[in-house]
This record gives C-alpha cells, structure tokens and sequence, in this order.
C-alpha cells in the first residue's frame, strides 16, 4: 500500500488532505478545550493553595472529567452526544445543513473551515517537501501552529502545552539536521526568544503598558529552532507587517477600539510557516535582488 501510495502523486495528495481533515476535526477540540482545561487546573490550584472551598455548581465543573478525550462531544444546547456519522469533517457540517442532527441549533462555521484549512495547508507541506521526514516533522509543525492560532484569536493565549513541546521538538529533529543544523536550532532557539523579550521591555520602559505575552517570545523561540537563526528577521519583518495591516483593516471596518490588544501570536505563526516552505527562496530573492548576494 505504501509503494502505492508513493508512485501515484494523486493517492499521495488525497491521503494528506483526509488525513489533515482528521486532524483539523481533533484541532477543533484542542481549541476549544484546553484553555477551558487550563483555566480549571487555575482554579483548583488557587483553592487549594488558599484553602478555600468553591461554591457548589464551580465544585461540580471542577470535579468533572473534562480532557481533550472526555466528555463526548455533545451539542451545548440540547445536550445530546454527537454521533459519529455527524462527526465526519468538513462532509457532515454539509449535509446537516451547519445545524445540530437533534435540535437544529446552528454549528459555527468555524468547525469545518480549521478542518479545511488543516487539510489544505497539509497537502501544502506534502506536496512542496514530498515524502520526506521534512514533511512528516512539518505537518507536525502546521498543526501545532493551526491550533496555537484558534486559541489566540479565542482567548489571546499562546499555551505553554503546545509552545514548549514545539520548541523542544525543534531542538530534537535537528540533532539530525531535519531543517537546519542543531548548533544553528539552538541559536535559533534562544535568539527568538530574545529578540521579543527585549521588545517587550523597550517598549514597557517607554510606554509603560504591556505590548505582548510572554507566548509571543516563546512561539518565536520554537520558530527559530526548527528552522534556525537566519529565519528568523525574515518571521519578523513578515509577521510585523501582516500584523499592522490586518490591525489597521480591522479597525477601519469594524471599528475596533484601537485600545484593544490584538493577538500577534496568529501572524508569527504565519510567517513562520511561510519561512518552513518558501523561507530559502523569499531570502534568495532579496538578496539577488538587492545585490547583496552578489
């Protein structure tokens, strides 16, 4: 099946969309789950620590079994368990009509637009890196940065469950130089961490306010060890100026309080993505056209 698989483009592009499909279903639970399991883990800790007692309906959704596997997905209105056959990405939101099978609550379009966004961004990594552990380690990387994308624009959290675990991995497949050289990773790694920390506190020390998360400084780390430190002014300028223009659209259309934080976290992933893909060829380009690789 896999020589199959491997000699006809066409079954390998097919198998990468269903299997993205797949995933963009489970980043849909991610998404909407972990800042809601994060924020309970919170609250037990305070009470704890304050040895103090929640009151009775907080104590009941707290001592509830509630993960990325439990409970069931359920409808929120009618509470009742979807089954599978309402389940299937992307081809059940089609044919319920985007409502709920029992009592015909809307479902957010959301739902199947990550599933298609995952599949199509999957065969993406497919097909410009082949069949390669470089593909493999990328589709990875993609669904991580799809799910860290849906949780900042939700809640404007970068959470360490999935930044961490992005960073170390980067750290892990370049001991086999899977995209750049472990000593260039590691650089990578603490450059891109650095290179927004110190943003962040220039622009404390002259504004006094905040103008990012902590996230922010980690998802850039993990950017720089998959691919290095020499991507990393290509994820900034590309992050910046995605990041402004798209601010300053919104507030011109929807009017949006020009006081109001703005994830940055989707843009850096962005860019990061883009640099994974086309990064060697966008830096080519400059410097060819620039002059300076002459």
């Amino acid at each position: 099946m896999l020589d199959s698989i491997l000699s006809h483009q066409a079954l390998l592009i097919g198998s990468a969309f269903l299997l993205g499909l797949l995933i963009g279903s489970f980043l849909n639970v991610v998404i909407y789950r972990l800042p809601i399991m994060m924020e309970r883990e919170y609250k037990r800790d305070f009470y704890s620590y304050f040895d103090q007692k929640p009151d009775p309906s907080e104590k009941k959704a707290l001592d509830e079994t509630f993960n990325l596997i439990l409970p069931h997905s359920h409808c929120p209105n009618c509470d009742a368990e979807i089954r599978p056959w309402h389940n299937i990405p992307v081809v059940s939101y089609l044919l319920l009509g985007g409502k709920c099978g029992f009592c015909g609550t809307k479902i957010s379009k959301r739902y199947p637009l990550v599933e298609l966004v995952t599949g199509l961004l999957t065969v993406m990594v497919v097909w410009q890196l082949g069949f390669t552990w470089q593909a493999l380690a990328g589709c990875v990387f993609t669904w991580a940065l799809i799910a860290l994308t849906g949780i900042d624009f939700d809640k404007q959290l970068l959470p360490d469950q999935i930044t961490l675990p992005l960073l170390w991995a980067g750290l892990v497949i370049n001991i086999w130089g899977v995209f750049v050289p472990l000593q260039d990773a590691v650089i990578g790694a603490v450059a891109g961490y650095l290179a927004l920390w110190a943003v962040y506190h220039v622009f404390k020390l002259v504004t006094g306010k905040e103008g990012m998360g902590a996230g922010d400084f980690k998802i850039l780390a993990a950017i720089g060890a998959w691919f290095g430190w020499q991507m990393l002014p290509l994820i900034i300028l590309l992050s910046a100026a995605v990041g402004a223009v798209a601010g300053l659209t919104w507030s011109a259309i929807a009017g949006r309080d020009k006081n109001l934080p703005i994830a940055f976290g989707p843009y850096l992933a962005g860019a990061g993505w883009i640099a994974m893909l086309w990064g060697e060829q966008i830096v080519g380009w400059y410097l060819a056209y620039s002059g300076l690789g002459s």
